[in-house]
């Protein structure tokens, strides 16, 4: 056992002997949902019991908001495939003016809404339970600086999701895709969307 962050940050603990207890392994552990900073820091976010959900760990997490960290104040956020809504919830909580959230599970939308009321975003957000594609064009009357993707790994969404996007009309000049996937699957450039940074968590990969 150790501490995953902090002041005390990989320091290990002692652990009892007996079999009767079993500590929470730290994969577990740091998959627990919560704000990291801003208005609400420390708060627990309610997480889908449906397993088709994947919340980022908190190490990716905090890796992701520390690169946008300024530059988050006033913007708009789209959180596609978005689960808990975890990323979107975490920027409106960093000073995002307006967040709109999509999942196709039904369970999912209950808990961002669940979420959002906790928070009190209700004026700052929308939820939708649609496919990416109806979303998007949904969304058509609004512009978004920030887009948070995490599609399934390996069902081949990626592109399609980024070229939905790329035609769509619905980014502001300088926007940012912020892409979740498989490390060993890269995201590719499309006419308007150019990948140009990447970060790697072991299987986890950010593409920007």
């Amino acid at each position: 056992m150790r501490i995953i962050a902090g002041s005390c940050k990989g320091r290990p603990l002692l652990a009892p002997k007996g079999m009767d207890t079993r500590p929470t392994l730290d994969r577990v552990k740091e998959s627990l949902v919560r704000i990291i900073a801003g208005s609400w820091k420390g708060l627990p976010l309610l997480a889908p019991k449906v397993m088709d959900t994947r919340s980022t760990l908190d190490r990716v997490k905090e890796s992701l908001f520390g690169i946008i960290q300024f530059q988050l104040y006033g913007k708009t956020v789209l959180d596609l495939f978005a689960g808990s809504g975890n990323l979107g919830l975490e920027a409106l909580s960093r000073g995002a003016s307006f967040a709109a959230f999509n999942d196709m599970s039904r369970d999912a939308v209950k808990v961002i809404r669940a979420n959002i009321e906790k928070l009190g975003f209700e004026q700052k957000s929308v939820v939708m339970n649609v496919d990416f594609a109806q979303a998007i064009r949904s969304l058509s009357a609004r512009r978004f600086d920030i887009v948070f993707l995490d599609p399934p790994y390996r069902a081949g969404l990626m592109e399609k999701v980024l070229k939905e996007l790329s035609t769509a009309g619905i980014l502001n000049n300088g926007a940012m895709v912020i892409a979740e996937h498989d490390a060993h699957i890269a995201p590719v450039d499309t006419a308007a969307l150019v990948l140009y940074d990447r970060r790697i968590y072991s299987d986890t990969e950010l593409s920007f």
